[in-house]
């Protein structure tokens, strides 16, 4: 009934949790981000370069543990995001990384302390012109020991940025450091998490200025602002917003690192902080790229337009017509669809040249109970017109794959 996956040169077991499709094993080995004169290299650059005391890392196997994932970073066992339906398996013993947080406990444990590590991530996903099952992300991390010593030094760098900031052209709306809805944790001295969650601020805002400082129309101040959130890995836990032609957008999300993800490193005397954000979020909107299946783009239209360390904002070539086809089915009695399993099926089959898929009807027949679904999937490619006769092709196979794969009658 199993068998094997081949996985970048080599063969796994599969098992019941195996669920990764060809269409994701081939992004594993393009690694967008250390592309030279693409976008996210050179975002990944910027930001390297606004931390230059850290270490950058930046080629690290997308192969983990559920264990590495999840469990050292105190993910509840019944989180969402171990769900089939929302990550990808090798199988029930390996995975591919949803979040560049996977490697935190590895990186200390080798002794960093102040690292910045960018990566590709997986998690299945919808499709449209703002998501897509592989992104890039930059995770970055300092910690110092929890002493006099360590509180000093984070002092000392709090009065540096501080000074760096005042003097920059930028408005900052904050939210207090703790509070009883974001509080300290109970192994940590309220006073120093105080200070290395106002470090973490400041660090974060001076980096935001580094990148969208030079963007603001008619000279007006960058503006920034913080909410409190919540993560598993962190506590407190903040996201961060910049308001950026018109709207707020969304950035990045960040905390004080939890105690036990110190602990499972084998530094339970240091206190630090983490970020992360996704570059492709940040790239959409400084280079102004409308759909985030340009960055695969191999499109010399699309490549020549950008050049390593600059951001400039891309002019579209051409929008080539979309072709809208509906596939409508009735669901066996003992299966279930996710959403997710559909948008694989489709990805796998025509690629990047689907721009969205939207679930349109379902119905319950009020006697047999069985369940009918329709979708309407939105062809259209970045690179070229798509005839009727390759969209009627490319519809027919999904179809197809539906029957075989889910057993699935066609209405």
């Amino acid at each position: 009934m199993y068998g094997t996956v081949n996985v970048l040169g080599t063969d796994y077991p599969t098992d019941a949790m195996t669920n990764v499709s060809p269409t994701i094993l081939s992004k594993l080995s393009v690694q967008l981000h250390t592309q030279p004169a693409h976008p996210l290299s050179t975002l990944r650059s910027l930001i390297e370069s606004h931390f230059p005391a850290y270490s950058h890392l930046s080629s690290v196997s997308p192969l983990v543990t559920p264990h590495q994932n999840f469990d050292l970073l105190s993910f509840p066992p019944d989180h969402p995001g171990r769900s089939v339906t929302d990550s990808y398996y090798i199988n029930n013993d390996l995975m591919l990384r949803t979040h560049t947080s996977a490697h935190e406990v590895d990186v200390f444990s080798r002794g960093e302390t102040k690292w910045l590590l960018t990566a590709d991530v997986y998690r299945r996903d919808e499709i449209d012109a703002s998501h897509y099952p592989v992104f890039h992300q930059t995770e970055g991390c300092r910690i110092v020991s929890a002493d006099a010593s360590g509180m000093q030094e984070i002092r000392d760098d709090n009065a540096r940025l501080e000074d760096h900031l005042r003097r920059s052209h930028i408005l900052i709306q904050d939210v207090p450091h703790l509070s009883p809805t974001n509080p300290c944790q109970p192994a940590h001295d309220p006073k120093h998490t105080e200070l290395i969650a106002r470090n973490l601020k400041l660090s974060l805002n001076s980096l935001i200025l580094r990148l969208f400082g030079g963007q603001q129309a008619g000279g007006e101040p960058l503006r920034v602002r913080w909410i409190e959130a919540t993560f598993p890995w962190t506590t407190p836990s903040f996201e961060v917003e910049v308001f950026f032609r018109g709207k707020w957008l969304e950035i990045l999300g960040c905390g004080v690192i939890h105690q036990a993800t110190l602990d499972n490193s084998n530094v339970p005397n240091k206190l630090g902080w983490a970020f992360g954000l996704g570059l492709e979020r940040i790239g959409m909107v400084l280079y102004s790229i409308p759909d985030i299946r340009l960055f695969w783009s191999q499109d010399l239209r699309f490549l020549s337009q950008f050049k390593q360390g600059k951001i400039t904002t891309f002019k579209p070539y051409s929008k080539y017509p979309a072709c809208f086809k509906d596939v409508s089915f009735w669901l066996p009695a003992d299966t279930t669809l996710h959403d997710n399993d559909f948008c694989d099926l489709v990805r796998d089959v025509a690629g990047d040249v689907v721009e969205n898929v939207k679930i349109t009807d379902t119905y319950v027949h009020p006697k047999s109970k069985r369940m009918s679904v329709c979708y309407r999937i939105n062809y259209r490619s970045m690179d070229r017109s798509l005839s009727n006769d390759e969209t009627n092709e490319l519809h027919a196979q999904v179809t197809s794959r539906l029957q075989e794969q889910f057993g699935v009658e066609i209405r």
